[in-house]
Order: C-alpha cells, then sequence, then structure tokens
C-alpha cells in the first residue's frame, strides 16, 4: 500500500483508496495503535476517537504489521495527485544525502530504484555494497584458541599441562592464534545480511543475498548487535568498509524487529519529514557557499531573552534560538530556515497570506533581531510545487530586516533564482546568475 504524509488509514473496506486514504485490517489497526503509545513523539500516529481510523503525521517510510501487510509513506511533495514514483526518488534521493548514506547504482540498478519500495531499496544498496566488499576482500584478524589436543600446535602452555589430572595426560593443552574473518564488523555485516535474507521479496535482492550467505556461511552471526555497533573499528586497514557501514546500521538499528525495543514482531522504519528536509537543504546548499563564508547548522549562540530569578544572582539565557542554517563570514551573519510546507504563491489575500503561518514569521523575526542584530536579509525556505514556483516578493519587518520566501527543488536540489541572489553572495552568486540568464 501507497500513502503520504497526513495520509488516513482506516478499517473501512468500501472506502475509496488513494494516496490519502488507505484501507488496513482491523489486525493491523490494533498493531499500529499498539506502537503509536510506545512512541514519544505523538505526532507520527493520530489516532482520532470512537473511529477505526488513523492519521498519520509528518513521517515518511515504510511500515509492516506482524501479518505481513505493509504501508509504504511518501513525501507529500505536490498539493493534488503526485507521482509516486517521483516522490520515491525525491525520498531515496533525500535519505542519501541528509543521512550521509553512500550509494552507488550499476546496470538496471537505475530501473530498480524506481519501482522500489523504500526498504527493498535500502537491502539493494547495503547488498551492492556488501558485494563489493566481499570482492575487494573481508578484513581477517587473528584470534587466539586455547585447548586440548592430540598434537601440539603453536605454544604448549606448561602450568595447565602440569595441572591436567590423570585421565587427561595425554591431551596437550596449547594455545595458538588462527587467521579468521570472524571478526566484529564482519559479524554486524553477517547479522545484517541473514535479516535482509530472509525479509527481502525483489527477486534480485533475494538472489544475491542468497549468494552472499553461502560466500560467509563460516562468519557467526550476533544475537544482540546492537550493543556492538558502538564498537565497529575505524581503522586504516577497515576503511574499505566505511560505505557499508551506514547500511548495516541503518539495517540493524531501523528494520530489525527482532534487535527493536518491545515486543512488537513488525517493521516501522519512519523518518520526520522536517528533519530531513532541513538535513538535505543543509547538503545541497553547502555545495554552493563560497568562500570566506561558512554554513553552520542548528547554531545556538543565542536566546530570546534573559531572566533573573529569585534563586539565582545573576541573569540566566531563557528559550535558546536554534535557526535551521546559518551564513557566516566573521562577525556577519545571515538566518536561513527551512519549513516542510507546501504554500501557495496565488493565495496573496490578507486572510490566507499565501499559507504562511505566523508564528514562522515570529521565529524569523526573533532569529533576525539576536543573530543579525535587526538588520539584513534572511530566507525561508520552501519546497517548490505547481503552486510555488518562483520566489514571492520580500517580506519587511523593517527597512532594514528583510525576508525572502525561496522555493527549493527538490529534483535539481536547487534554490529557485530570483532577485534574493544580490542579498546572499555566499550562495555561489555566479552559479545562479547562470541559472537565470538560462530561465
Amino acid at each position: 500500500m501507497q500513502v503520504r504524509e497526513y495520509a488516513l488509514l482506516t478499517t473501512d473496506q468500501t472506502a475509496h483508496t488513494s494516496l490519502d486514504v488507505g484501507v488496513i485490517s482491523p489486525t493491523t489497526y490494533d498493531w499500529l495503535v499498539d506502537i503509536s503509545r510506545s512512541w514519544q513523539d505523538t505526532e507520527r500516529q493520530l489516532i482520532i476517537e470512537n473511529q477505526k481510523v488513523l492519521k498519520l503525521g509528518s513521517y515518511v517510510g515504510f511500515l509492516q504489521s506482524p501479518t505481513g501487510e505493509s504501508i509504504e509513506i511518501l513525501p507529500k511533495t505536490d498539493l493534488g495527485q503526485q507521482n509516486s514514483r517521483q516522490a520515491r526518488t525525491i525520498l531515496q534521493n533525500m535519505l542519501q544525502s541528509a543521512l550521509h548514506l553512500p550509494a552507488r547504482e550499476y546496470g538496471q540498478a537505475n530501473l530498480l530504484r524506481m519501482d522500489t519500495p523504500i526498504h527493498e531499496w535500502i537491502y539493494s544498496q547495503f547488498l551492492t555494497e556488501l558485494k563489493t566488499l566481499n570482492t575487494k576482500g573481508l578484513r581477517f584478524h587473528y584470534n587466539r584458541i586455547e585447548q586440548n589436543s592430540y598434537f601440539i600446535r603453536g605454544q604448549l602452555d606448561i602450568i595447565k599441562q602440569q595441572r591436567q589430572p590423570p585421565g587427561k595426560a595425554h591431551l596437550f593443552h596449547i594455545r595458538h592464534d588462527v587467521f579468521s574473518p570472524d571478526r566484529l564488523e564482519n559479524r554486524l555485516i553477517k547479522t545484517a545480511l541473514d535479516y535482509v535474507h530472509s525479509q527481502c521479496q525483489q527477486t534480485e535482492n533475494w538472489r544475491l543475498a542468497n549468494e552472499l550467505s553461502h560466500q560467509l556461511s563460516a562468519i557467526e552471526a550476533i544475537s544482540q548487535p546492537l550493543d556492538k555497533l558502538n564498537q565497529w573499528q575505524m581503522t586504516k586497514l577497515t576503511r574499505h568498509y566505511e560505505l557499508i557501514r551506514p547500511w548495516c546500521k541503518l539495517i540493524l538499528e531501523k528494520l530489525n524487529p527482532n534487535f527493536q525495543k518491545g515486543q512488537h514482531k513488525g517493521i516501522a522504519l519512519l523518518f520526520p519529514m522536517q528533519r530531513l528536509y532541513e538535513d538535505y537543504v543543509a547538503v545541497c546548499l553547502n555545495t554552493l557557499v563560497s568562500s570566506p563564508w561558512t554554513l553552520k547548522t542548528q547554531a545556538a549562540t543565542e536566546h530570546l531573552l534573559t531572566h533573573q530569578s529569585k534563586q539565582h544572582e545573576q541573569s540566566k539565557p531563557w528559550f535558546q534560538l536554534k535557526p535551521d542554517l546559518l551564513l557566516q563570514k566573521g562577525a556577519m551573519n545571515q538566518v536561513m530556515d527551512c519549513k516542510w510546507k507546501l504554500i501557495d504563491a496565488s493565495a496573496s489575500n490578507t486572510d490566507t497570506k499565501y499559507n504562511i503561518h505566523q508564528a514562522d514569521l515570529y521565529q524569523l523575526f526573533a532569529y533576525g533581531q539576536k543573530y543579525q542584530q535587526g538588520s539584513g536579509h534572511m530566507m525561508l525556505i520552501y519546497p517548490k510545487h505547481h503552486d510555488f514556483e518562483n520566489p514571492l516578493p520580500p517580506f519587511y519587518f523593517s527597512d532594514e530586516l528583510v525576508l525572502w520566501a525561496v522555493p527549493f527543488c527538490l529534483e535539481s536540489s536547487t534554490l529557485i533564482p530570483g532577485n534574493w541572489i544580490q542579498f546572499f553572495p555566499a550562495l555561489g552568486l555566479i552559479n545562479y546568475n547562470s541559472q537565470l540568464k538560462a530561465i
């Protein structure tokens, strides 16, 4: 089943299904209600009272109930009927960039990733990296073995040999080293591989997982891998493991129900869309920032106010201000904030106000006062869609403090050029000028 953010999930089998409405079984409904109670963030699922209906929040990803019923949640990239394949591709690109996940494409992989659910796509990326790693060669190390043997191999432990009971006097207590691939990193990879092999449905994924399982059969899996993930060693000798590590970690932490806390046996792979969008925009814009400017994410050096309470002799800063992005050059700052909301450029009347939330403007005003001393240019970055294709005219908090609302194209991973360019010299002015001339 494919739905998108804020979709309704109902048990009413007569309901008309779409990207905004999905029909699920009563068993899956009960499972979703059960796991939603264990989530601290109530935005993931909103239960509507007295109805067998759930409303999704601004989260994307994949859900699979213990009965096998699967729900793929795509980003809401358009107000109307969006292209689900396009939305899935955008989600994959955002995950790769925002989570710093490596990606490879071989042969038909481009075609595969377009029609593959998000969890199968993750399996595919993991298996591709593992195949490459196995071709280069897994890292072996020496394991110390102590045993009783009929033959002497390695070193004879004299003290333990002297303490051998009479019935075992004919055995030698020895210790020796075995050059083996059975090291922690390989065991974590094998654990993830075993899970992928048992869960994947795509024919190509299953074939590759089966092939690799035979090749890595000498390596033992780990029963509790989440406790061992932080022991993964990143050294010069394991540098070629860097590409597979994030995929392995994602599978073990997010996808495998046997390693999740609690008794739920389904899959809940969910990403907050607002955070995903913020990280994705930051990664894309960071490639445009030109020296001596730098781009800082989640700056937290300023507070809304200070307050001296009766319990403290000195004033304490209250309410930390954390803009998503901050362009810096020496003492100069320019605030940029990302909002995963679909605004309407045609709704410029005094009632709707482009569907911009008033609270967002209050927030930017506070940023401007504290980070820019009440002067300069700031930017609100919204996703581009068919009702918001060009930057809006500037908003003036005052003659000195100006705010721009600019669309970000998720397909080209760039801000849409406009008059704002001349006021943001850090963002690759030459590149945007060429785009503006092309338009």
